[in-house]
């Protein structure tokens, strides 16, 4: 058993304030721009978001250090990019993230598929994950967007910036995670079409597993009658 030296000051009910940073970011970003200091907030609501990321998976020394070491060139190329555009490309921020965010869902769904019984930070786990293969696949769309010129279609009637965008990449994702497909944006490069084929097929997939290993969890657990002291 593992002493709380082993620890880095964290627990894995941390999962909890993880996905609650994860809430705040998709609600509050698409209104960040309607204030003046709107560009500062989203970097900010990110860069607390990742760190609270860190702080949910780093229950053991070795993650929780790796986890730091991948989000250092995250979050400095993110600042880097948005204050000094002309010194970091975009390309190296979307890539780092991309490996981070990639490197999160790996630990949480280890911490899913090792845990012995359902609870609070299991769902909240499951939940997370879900919204990070969104945001996962909303940055691929950007750095999609950004290598290959013309990757995505955008329906002409629709007035606003015909650009992927980080609130509109994210919107296209979770759009194709669910698949919905509303069809204002369209993938016509082949590299953008295998994207959105993968992330859709990705989400039908987790749900069923992931409530197949909730069903599974939940019929081990001992019910109510059998905790009962027998005389």
């Amino acid at each position: 058993m593992k002493t709380q030296k082993s620890l880095v000051g964290i627990s894995r009910f941390s999962v909890a304030g993880f996905l609650v940073c994860l809430v705040v970011l998709f609600i509050a970003a698409p209104f960040a721009q309607m204030f003046e200091l709107g560009r500062l907030i989203e970097p900010s609501l990110l860069t607390a978001t990742l760190i609270s990321a860190v702080l949910a998976v780093g229950h053991r020394r070795q993650v929780f250090w790796l986890a730091v070491l991948i989000l250092m060139p995250t979050v400095v190329g993110r600042w880097l990019n948005h204050f000094w555009p002309e010194t970091v490309t975009p390309v190296w921020f979307l890539t780092c993230i991309l490996v981070f965010i990639l490197f999160i869902i790996i630990q949480l769904m280890r911490f899913i598929l090792v845990a012995p019984r359902v609870d609070g930070e299991i769902v909240c786990a499951g939940i997370s994950v879900y919204l990070l293969l969104g945001l996962l696949w909303g940055f691929a769309y950007m750095l999609v967007a950004w290598l290959v010129p013309g990757a995505f279609f955008f329906d002409g009637r629709i007035e606003a910036p015909q650009e992927m965008t980080s609130f509109t990449s994210v919107y296209f994702s979770f759009v194709t995670l669910s698949t919905v497909g509303y069809g204002d944006i369209t993938p016509v490069a082949g590299v953008a079409r295998m994207l959105a084929a993968a992330e859709a097929m990705t989400g039908t997939l987790f749900v069923a597993i992931l409530i197949s290993r909730l069903v599974s969890l939940y019929s081990k657990q001992p019910s109510a009658t059998n905790k009962e002291p027998q005389e």
